[in-house]
């Protein structure tokens, strides 16, 4: 099933509107979470197609909630990509551990997300 819904999950206004302006200029219905609880109740709301994950973030970091997503079977299937600040291989490694379907660094190169997005579909 091709994706149309994405929540855009991050602490950063500014990275929260480069991602959501490019993602609606190719299509993509987008809601956004600043944090885990918000992003939870976006979910329990509307189910998305997608949801791209920051990992810093005030309280519960989006690798917790990465596994608090998929591991919920209410959310089987819902694929999450982590887009963080954090480079290291072990972040990545630990990320794709957590559940992520996939794991790109900032600044996310723009190209190279939606291809990721479309090859979901």
């Amino acid at each position: 099933m091709p994706v149309s819904k994405v929540l855009v999950v991050d602490d950063s206004k500014a990275e929260l509107l480069f991602l959501r302006e490019l993602l609606q200029k190719n299509g993509y219905a987008v809601r956004t979470a600043e944090n885990a609880d918000d992003a939870l109740r976006q979910l329990a709301q509307d189910r998305p197609d997608l949801v791209l994950m920051d990992v810093v973030m005030p309280g519960q970091n989006g690798f917790q909630l990465t596994r608090t997503i998929t591991r919920d079977p209410q959310y089987m299937g819902l694929p999450v990509i982590i887009c963080s600040s954090k480079t290291q291989e072990t972040d990545r490694v630990w990320g794709m551990r957590q559940g992520a379907c996939d794991y790109l660094t900032k600044p996310v190169d723009p190209q190279l997300l939606l291809a990721k997005i479309k090859a979901l579909g």
